[in-house]
């Protein structure tokens, strides 16, 4: 049997792991080896960074992987800090403004809090 968990979004058991990263061939989701909390409750939004720590909305975060933006010229590189995020439900669960690049959408696994 097989270490590799199910696709968190479509649960397909076909995902494969690449580079440190599992990828689901038919939705075409990746996500990392620890799972990522993300749930709503009474209070509100539940986010966790990378680390584990809890996010708020007006938290500074610092990226801790070079992400690819289409349409971009070029990527966000490692340790660009953001000022001020916004929490919000679904799969890209931060919303924030990145100097030279705009409104943006974020995961949180790919975040640790600043």
């Amino acid at each position: 049997m097989s270490d590799i968990p199910k696709c968190p979004e479509c649960q397909s058991e076909y995902a494969y792991e690449v580079q440190g990263l599992y990828t689901c061939p038919d939705c075409g989701h990746e996500w990392t080896g620890t799972a990522v909390e993300t749930e709503t409750t009474d209070t509100g939004l539940v986010v966790k960074d990378s680390c584990g720590n809890l996010l708020q909305d007006g938290d500074a975060i610092t990226i801790i992987k070079d992400l690819k933006v289409k349409g971009a010229t070029q990527a966000l590189k490692v340790g660009t800090k953001v000022k001020s995020i916004r929490l919000v439900a679904g799969d890209h669960n931060i919303d924030c403004k990145i100097a030279g690049f705009g409104a943006m959408q974020l995961k949180s696994e790919f975040v640790k809090k600043a």
